[in-house]
């Protein structure tokens, strides 16, 4: 288990450890080549990383600390812009683009706190995917299954290195960006804790969007605290004392509809068992019939707003650079060639309307929960050979994360199933601007299945 924020700084507080000392043992790791840090990071700062830590150390020394992620390793996913740098995105098509010419706003925020970026993670390219395959930079493996050949488990995506990153001790918190999940996929997978902003909380200055519409940035990290100190960091808050809510009496509402198809046993024994244990502690849990949930497909017809966005951002550069794309990405893409004005338009208002009803649906409940992925990560290697299998498996992987982000929600991800077995994610969720009741609702939820294991 990745160590908490809160570890690390009575750590430093207490003189046990210093900013350079965390900088080179996340360093060590990722430059580690029988470890996974070459398929995690895009690029290591190692000469930037050490001298932001040792400005740290002084800085402490001198009775400075800027903020709780003073000193703290930090990753940040390889769309964030940061001075002088192209922003790939887990591209090769984007390598003739022009540097940034500033940071991204959520850097110069991470930097200001104090905070030690130690490199740019690997991500599925431009985005587009929840399985965190990437056939230019390679596949981060799973932590759960590294695999004796060579192939292991999915991490998820897109934020596919953001989440290794953090498993693997390369870091202590990753931030990376959730369209339709890419935040709590991988934490789910990986056994990490991932929280979704409402959108219009964190700005997206300097971020290479995949949807404007649907884009947040969020934390992946060991807690909710955690993600809870972050998430303000990258608000631009101060960050306070988080109070957990009170579980019993928490009016706790699963859907009946579509999120609990298709879950394997082990996932589905996990959720059954988290339940059963948020009821013991008082939480008033029940299914509630949101019907719109099912209509999403028929809504994405003609396309996805994801589909359109991404067309119009890359169709100049797939007519003259098309077989440098991931031919899986590229494929997700095409469509939006033929979506019309209409078609985006008439999505636009469909989906205030699903917006309503969804919110009419959930009036008067504390948070929506579900699993966060119906199955556990599967095998690498089949999804690289089979087009077919990898659209089945993305689309199921995405399923219940996309939900929030159409409804423009904020919801937080953490882990649920027995320590030793495969990682399995329980979400959290409610309609946007609930991020504070999410969040303390999450540390309720997370401090009654800790005692549980």
């Amino acid at each position: 288990m990745p160590i908490t924020l809160q570890e690390l700084e009575q750590d430093l507080a207490a003189g046990r450890t210093s900013a350079l000392a965390l900088a080179e043992a996340a360093l060590a790791r990722a430059e580690d080549p029988a470890g996974e840090g070459a398929r995690v990071f895009t690029r290591l700062y190692r000469e930037r990383a050490l001298a932001m830590a040792r400005a740290s150390d002084t800085l402490r020394a001198a009775g400075i600390v800027r903020s709780p992620l003073e000193g703290i390793p930090v990753s940040i996913k390889d769309l964030f812009d940061v001075a002088g740098e192209v922003t790939l995105a887990g591209s090769v098509v984007r390598r003739k683009q022009p540097p940034a010419t500033r940071n991204a706003t959520i850097v110069d925020r991470l930097i200001a706190a104090g905070a030690v970026i130690v490199g740019r993670t690997n991500m599925v390219e431009l985005a587009f995917s929840g399985l965190g395959l990437n056939p230019h930079y390679g596949t981060p493996r799973n932590p759960w299954g590294r695999g004796s050949d060579g192939s292991g488990r999915i991490p998820g995506g897109s934020s596919s290195g953001s989440a290794v990153s953090v498993s693997d001790g390369m870091c202590a918190v990753a931030i990376g960006t959730d369209t339709g999940g890419s935040v709590r996929i991988p934490s789910a997978l990986c056994g990490l804790t991932g929280f979704k902003p409402t959108a219009r909380r964190v700005p997206m200055e300097g971020t290479l969007p995949l949807s404007r519409a649907l884009d947040s940035i969020g934390p992946l990290a060991a807690s909710v605290r955690c993600c809870t100190l972050v998430d303000a960091i990258l608000a631009g808050e101060t960050p306070q004392p988080l109070v957990p809510a009170e579980l019993d009496g928490a009016r706790l509402a699963i859907p009946e509809d579509v999120v609990l198809g298709a879950m394997d046993e082990h996932v589905a024994r996990s959720f059954d068992a988290a339940c059963a244990r948020l009821s013991q502690q008082g939480a008033r849990i029940g299914r509630v019939p949101i019907p719109a949930l099912a209509q999403l497909p028929q809504l994405h017809a003609r396309g996805t707003l994801a589909t359109a966005e991404a067309w119009a951002a890359n169709r100049a550069l797939v007519e003259t650079n098309a077989g440098d794309y991931d031919p899986r990405v590229l494929s997700r893409m095409r469509p939006g060639a033929t979506m019309g004005a209409a078609d985006l338009l008439d999505l636009q208002a469909a989906r205030q309307r699903w917006i309503a009803e969804v919110s009419a649906c959930i009036e008067g409940v504390d948070a929506l929960l579900m699993p966060t992925v119906p199955i556990v990560a599967p095998p690498i290697a089949p999804l690289q050979a089979d087009d077919a299998l990898y659209a089945q498996t993305n689309a199921l992987v995405l399923r219940n994360p996309t939900f929030i982000n159409f409804l423009d929600g904020c919801a937080i991800s953490l882990p649920c199933h027995e320590p030793g077995s495969a990682p399995v994610g329980l979400m959290l969720a409610a309609a946007g601007g609930h991020d504070a009741r999410i969040l303390a609702l999450g540390l309720a939820v997370e401090t009654a299945l800790a005692a549980a294991r």
